[in-house]
């Protein structure tokens, strides 16, 4: 599952960043790393950018930016 994909409010663990050169660097950087855990807190209408928790930071990204991101639930 790709982190765009992930229901609001449920906890989930990042498996791995696609590479896409500077913009996986710089999510890397913000702290979307492999093993840590992240919750999607809220989603703008429309499609829009979308705020998401990772550990005790929140960052506002794109959904093309979080199709980049391969989580897995915990029930999964």
């Amino acid at each position: 599952m790709t982190l765009d994909a992930l229901p609001l409010l449920e906890p989930a663990t990042i498996d791995e960043v696609e590479p896409s050169g500077p913009l996986t660097t710089r999510m890397r950087a913000m702290g979307l790393r492999a093993g840590r855990e992240v919750v999607v807190v809220r989603r703008s209408r429309l499609g829009g950018t979308m705020q998401v928790r990772v550990g005790g930071t929140d960052l506002i990204i794109r959904p093309r930016e979080a199709r980049l991101v391969r989580v897995r639930t915990p029930s999964a």
